[in-house]
């Protein structure tokens, strides 16, 4: 059964609005979600009718599209899903939806050719390699670097709509320090991947400074159409992590000067896999080694980046990064001079 763009969005964003227990849906409710949802992605400004979201309902319960959706009607008005943990997006994909994301990819590779597009390279080849996957489950033609049992990536995409549509969102999280899960309101402002994890940097309603929030430490995340959304003044947003190694930052934190020396194995290496963007090379000594500078943040991150190095790198300034690495080495010198004591014994 072919399917437009326009029923895709219609079918999502019921979809969406279904999986939030805190808000109970009335069709009228359901009409003015969706017709925001068209003229945000479709420009489309005409609306939707009443027969079309009722007609999508029933096609959404139906297994013409391999939905088979449990949507139920509460108190004679408020449509729910009967199964909470419910959702099309956990439908298999079916072959004419194969076909046409075969279709788009090869779109894609031909413009990669262009100017403008040279950053797609990496999001093509995910995106064949994922197809290839989907069909093939025993053949693969290209890895990349990912985390399979990383939890919170579900919530990529209702955060990133909250953030564009500036709604605020009710997270439940449990810190890795927490006993058990807080539920919270938060203002989302940015979605941020560092090594496989992604972060939201976010204020929450009864606080008053910015906060790095865990996507795999998220349990539950709504969106709260009804509650008024706070700007964050006095921060550029675009720029917040540049002078950062990882995502550890506050508001205030400034780059520091940082100067490091490499012996000549790990030189080649941070020549030409730079540890930030702001690297620049003080000295190249003659055995080989190399002294650099960098300016970001002094962080966890940076720490373990130049922990990393071992006995290859040496930290010439600031002085309190300095003590900071000396201690943590002396401190895992000394675990392994107590195992050799109690072997000995």
């Amino acid at each position: 059964m072919a399917t437009n763009k326009s029923a895709l969005i219609r079918y999502r964003t019921i979809d969406n609005c279904l999986r939030n227990p805190y808000r109970k849906w009335t069709l009228e409710d359901l009409i003015d979600k969706v017709s925001d949802a068209l003229y945000e992605y479709e420009g489309i400004t005409t609306g939707v009718s009443k027969r079309t979201i009722q007609a999508d309902i029933q096609l959404m319960r139906s297994d013409k599209l391999g939905y088979n959706a449990p949507i139920i009607v509460k108190e004679r008005k408020y449509y729910v899903y009967d199964d909470p943990e419910y959702s099309i997006t956990n439908s298999p994909i079916t072959d004419a939806d194969m076909g046409k994301m075969k279709e788009i990819v090869a779109v894609l590779k031909q413009l990669n050719g262009f100017q403008y597009f040279d950053e797609m390279s990496e999001m093509i080849a995910r995106l064949e390699n994922s197809l290839y996957k989907t069909e093939d489950k025993k053949q693969e033609f290209i890895q990349f670097e990912g985390n399979q049992r990383l939890r919170g990536i579900k919530y990529i995409t209702p955060i990133y709509h909250a953030i564009v549509n500036k709604k605020p969102l009710l997270i439940n999280y449990k810190s890795f320090k927490a006993i058990q899960a807080r539920q919270s309101v938060y203002y989302p402002y940015l979605l941020k991947e560092y090594r496989n994890r992604w972060f939201l940097v976010s204020k929450q309603k009864s606080g008053k400074f910015l906060y790095n929030l865990a996507l795999d430490r998220m349990e539950e995340v709504y969106e709260l159409a009804a509650e008024p959304y706070v700007e964050y003044e006095g921060v550029d947003f675009n720029r917040y992590f540049d002078e950062v190694i990882g995502v550890s930052k506050t508001e205030k934190d400034r780059a520091q000067k940082v100067i490091l020396w490499f012996n000549k194995d790990n030189a080649p290496y941070v020549i030409t896999k730079p540890l930030h963007s702001s690297q620049q090379i003080v000295k190249n000594e003659e055995d080989g080694g190399i002294v650099i500078r960098i300016d970001v943040v002094l962080n966890f991150e940076l720490e373990r980046e130049i922990l990393g190095f071992g006995d290859t790198v040496k930290v010439l300034s600031p002085r309190l990064l300095q003590k900071k690495i000396r201690k943590k080495l002396l401190s895992a010198s000394q675990l392994y001079t107590e195992a050799e004591t109690k072997s000995d014994d």
